[in-house]
């Protein structure tokens, strides 16, 4: 049977006029583009709505380059009456968070429901309609440029087909989650992912994920740190993507070579194409500038004991996880795992659920970690 059409909308009188008085539930989903921003420029928002067959949602394909259609949405992103249902939702708020300046509550995120219930870790929604409503679902459309106007019927179809399936999707792992009784930790989850939009204040210790910070010793992963942070604040407020501010080469450079002044930086920066010049100034005052929390930082992992201490945390969490049937990166990441050793007491997604079911194994394990790091004193 084919697909009801789609309703193209780009007014926000007409979206008014399409909007039920109060929806148990929505379906959303956006298009955006982030290539050449910081902040991803929002096009297209599609929205579901069920009534009655699951399968056959009504459909309105939102244009968020009308002037008035962003602020036109925040009512119904914002009626907490309504539930929200998206797929690996995360860029998606901060898109709408940055468009709209409101975010999707309450959320279901099908992405966080499948890896609750066992069905997979980070599946795509491609994937789970195929693997649980036996429907194949076309990607062609993945990488098109979303601002363009007008948009393809090929790009149409595409979009209304990201939140055709929501529904159903819903339905399927609502009753998978409730018969593991899992449903709380959901909600947390949900919960927590909408809180991390809406605080966003960008990566703590940037300087651990540049394999150079390895070959700095401690004065340069400081400065290191200082210009990442530097660069993130900058990239947030000019709006352009962060290499674009400061090459990740460009920043190592810096940091080892330790500039003693302005002028010494600058004949530095000319050495490199990609380099800043014109924002020298501000490179050298971050720079020259400690942080208050830099003495917190924790130094990059590379000794054969950081290797070993993590592959055992990485253990107990397998172990763990085939005891609750949870697939590999739902219970706890490698990422997250390596802020545990960085001492950090059980922090954002390890908190919670998650500590309850894996305090009890790892905890022994992180104090030997922390006699050894003493011994080694």
């Amino acid at each position: 049977m084919p697909s009801s059409p789609a309703t193209w909308v780009n007014t926000p009188a007409e979206l008014l006029s399409h909007l039920p008085t109060t929806p148990a539930r929505i379906g959303l989903d956006t298009e955006f583009i982030r290539e050449r921003t910081y902040w991803p420029q929002l096009s297209l928002v599609q929205v579901a709505f069920d009534e009655g067959d699951p399968g056959a949602p009504r459909i309105l394909l939102l244009d968020m380059l009308q002037p008035g259609m962003p602020g036109a949405l925040v009512p119904l992103l914002q009626d907490r009456a309504v539930t929200k249902v998206m797929h690996s939702a995360s860029e998606d708020l901060v898109a709408l968070r940055h468009a709209c300046g409101a975010l999707p509550e309450p959320l279901f995120d099908t992405q966080v429901a499948a890896g609750l219930a066992g069905v997979g870790a980070g599946v795509g929604y491609q994937r789970l309609v195929q693997d649980l409503l036996g429907i194949a679902v076309d990607k062609g459309e993945t990488r098109s440029d979303w601002m363009k106007r007008p948009l393809s019927p090929a790009q149409l179809a595409y979009a209304a087909e990201d939140v055709r399936h929501l529904f159903a999707l819903q339905d399927a792992l609502s009753a998978k989650l409730d018969a593991l009784g899992r449903r709380a930790w959901f909600e947390e989850d949900c919960a927590r992912m909408l809180e991390t939009a809406r605080n966003d204040q960008g990566e703590r210790w940037p300087h651990l994920s540049l394999r150079s910070a390895q070959f700095l010793d401690e004065a340069g992963q400081r400065r290191l740190l200082r210009l990442l942070r530097w660069r993130d604040a900058q990239a947030r407020r000019s709006d352009r993507p962060r290499t674009w501010v400061l090459d990740n080469e460009v920043a190592a450079a810096i940091a080892r070579e330790a500039p003693a002044d302005r002028e010494a930086l600058e004949r530095l920066l000319q050495a490199y194409p990609k380099a800043p010049r014109k924002l020298a100034a501000q490179v050298w005052e971050a720079l020259a500038t400690p942080l208050p929390d830099e003495d917190q930082a924790p130094a990059p992992r590379t000794s054969e004991r950081d290797r070993k201490a993590l592959r055992r945390l990485q253990d107990a969490v397998a172990e763990r996880s085939g005891e609750l049937g949870l697939p590999d990166g739902v219970l706890a990441s490698r990422r997250w795992l390596e802020s545990l050793l960085d001492g950090e007491d059980w922090p954002g997604v390890l908190s919670g659920w998650r500590r309850t079911q894996l305090e009890p194994a790892l905890a022994p394990l992180l104090e030997q970690v922390g006699e050894a790091g003493a011994t080694s004193v």
